[in-house]
Formats: C-alpha cells, structure tokens, sequence
C-alpha cells in the first residue's frame, strides 16, 4: 500500500499517514508489548498480587486508534486495558504503582490493573464489568456535543460485551442524538474462554451497526496502517458532527484470559495461536517500515531497548512506592454532596 504524504489534517479530516505518525505508531505498540511482557512476569512470579488481562498481540488497535486523539478527547477501556492507557501516553510509573497497589499509582493503589484511570489524558477507566464502558462513553460524548468542543469519544469492548444490553442502549443513543462516539470493539475472537461462534450467530459484530442508523466497518486489527487509516475516517466523521462509528478490529491476544499461562482452562490449540503470531503486528509494521526506508533494523533495535529500560525504571518506581496506610481506606471512594442526609 502506498504511504500517503501530506501535512497532518486540522482533525475534519484524517491526517495524512507521514514518516512520524508512522514511527509514532510503532513505538506506541513497542511500548505497550515491553509493558505488557514485563507485567506478565512480574504477576506469574507472584510479585503483582491479583489477576492481570494482558493485550499482547492487539497493539495494533490502541496504537493506530490513539495516535488521532488528543488528551482532551476521552476513551472508556475494559478489564484488558493497560495497552490503551500506555498508548494515550500514560505514565508508566504511576501504572505499575496501581498494578503493584501502592500509594503512587493512579488511583493511589485502590484501582488496581482492571480500574486504572488518568482523567488528564482523558482516559476515563479501564473496567472489570463487562460493557460498563459504553455508557460512560456515551455520557462523555454527549457533553463534547453539547459544550461544541470538537472533541470525541472512543469507546473500546469486545466481542462478549457487544452482546450486553449497556451496549445496545449506548448504541442506539448516539445513533438517535448524532453524539461524537466511535464504539471500537476488539474482537480478539473470545469472550473470556468462549468462542465467537458459541455465543454469536453472527461472524461480523460490525454487522449490528445497520440496526441503529450508523455506518459500521470491520478492519484488520493486526494491521496497523489499516487500524489507523480506518479509525482517523470513524473520527474525522465524529468531529465534523456526522454521528458514530461502529469499528469492529479483528484481532487476537497471545496469552491467556488471564496472565500468561492462565488458569489451566483448554480452549485453543497452541497451534492457533502459532499462526496468529506469524501476523505479529509490531513485525508487520516494521517489516513496512524496513521497506518504506522510515527505519532501519538497528533503529528498531534501539527503540526497544530504551523503551524496555524505561519500563524497568517504571517497575522499580513502583516497587518503591510506598503502600496505602488504613486511614486513607475510605479515601476518594464516596461523594458525599452538601447538606446531604
């Protein structure tokens, strides 16, 4: 496919697909993998208490997604949400203090991986409920409206929550009200343990977006070019106050549910997940940007070695970080109104 060449467009229209947004790009996904792999570790060695829902495999997505969005835009994420904090930009420090459950982290420890937030990026939470995230997006999109501030929201779930009535209510919503929304499902092909097939009739989640009145597409999820190029459509459409998207990525994750290794549950043959990572997505795009003449291997090289330094640096902040003491339990957990009773 032929790079287009041109200078970044004013946000009505999807910005050209230059040298830099390229490289941005990549390093999005590198950053999310090395995140992601080191995270992995540290929960299987026990030092990350709780359950941890890795994104290998799908950077692709939140990298070609994010590099549109600004930090005033917003994004609602899901139990597997660490790689769309990483790639809005979030402080990798402050992610592995949450993960860690210590004072330094996002939500000051009480969040953990499945909770993460940074409202300054306009991350607005990861969530452990399956399709709590529509709602809240929706909600977000309808004050971008109504305060004309050009911004949109970009609403990540998988194929499981497409099934959950928050969606289908959240969908119909926007449609009805034109609201700056972009529902991004990542259809890694499994809901929890369950394949596609056992708790779908249909092949296309992307199929559904005919139902209320809005254009729906399915991409490449492996494929970031593709990712980027049909996401900045989804958005320039959104800003320019034409109404949602439904995006539908296929994609597929390399680990467990759960962890890496998971919970001892046989769901696929190893084999499967052999073939997918023959379309590994940090490998497709370097190969392209081998041949484009953007980088060069010892570039690549280089860019993952800061970048696993830098996730090392993160990892050692958070260990230090101190613990939460007991009377700040009850901390940023209720909202108590004025002259409430």
């Amino acid at each position: 496919m032929p790079r287009r060449k041109s200078k970044v467009a004013d946000g009505t229209n999807p910005p050209a697909l230059t040298d830099d947004v390229l490289r941005d790009i990549f390093e999005r996904m590198v950053r999310i993998r090395s995140f992601e792999e080191e995270a992995g570790k540290l929960m299987e060695s026990g030092r990350i208490p709780g359950a941890l829902h890795l994104y290998v495999g799908e950077e692709a997505v939140a990298a070609g997604v994010m590099v549109h969005l600004t930090d005033d835009d917003q994004i609602t994420s899901t139990h597997r949400g660490h790689g769309h904090l990483v790639a809005k930009g979030g402080d990798l420090g402050r992610m592995y203090a949450e993960l860690f459950g210590k004072a330094g982290g996002y939500c000051k420890g009480k969040g953990g991986s499945m909770h993460i937030s940074d409202v300054e990026k306009g991350m607005l939470g990861a969530n452990g409920i399956v399709g709590a995230g529509p709602p809240i997006a929706i909600g977000a999109a309808f004050s971008n409206k109504y305060r004309g501030t050009g911004n949109v929201t970009v609403c990540f779930f998988g194929d499981g929550a497409s099934n959950e009535g928050t969606f289908h209510e959240a969908a119909n919503m926007a449609a009805l009200y034109g609201l700056p929304v972009i529902f991004l499902c990542e259809n890694n092909g499994f809901g929890e343990y369950t394949r596609q097939d056992r708790h779908q009739a249909i092949r296309d989640v992307a199929d559904r977006a005919a139902g209320y009145g809005m254009p729906g597409v399915v991409v490449d999820g492996m494929d970031a070019v593709a990712v980027y190029e049909t996401a900045g459509e989804a958005i320039a459409r959104a800003r320019r106050g034409e109404g949602p998207t439904l995006v539908e990525a296929k994609t597929y994750r390399y680990f467990d549910h759960v962890g890496v290794r998971g919970m001892g549950v046989v769901y696929r043959d190893d084999s499967e997940v052999l073939e997918w990572r023959k379309r590994d997505p940090i490998d497709l795009l370097g190969s392209r940007l081998e041949e484009l003449g953007v980088m060069t291997r010892e570039q690549m090289d280089t860019l993952q070695e800061r970048v696993l330094f830098e996730v090392r640096e993160a990892i050692a902040f958070a260990e230090a970080s101190p613990d939460p003491t007991p009377d700040q339990l009850l901390e940023d957990v209720y909202t108590v109104t004025a002259g409430a009773r």
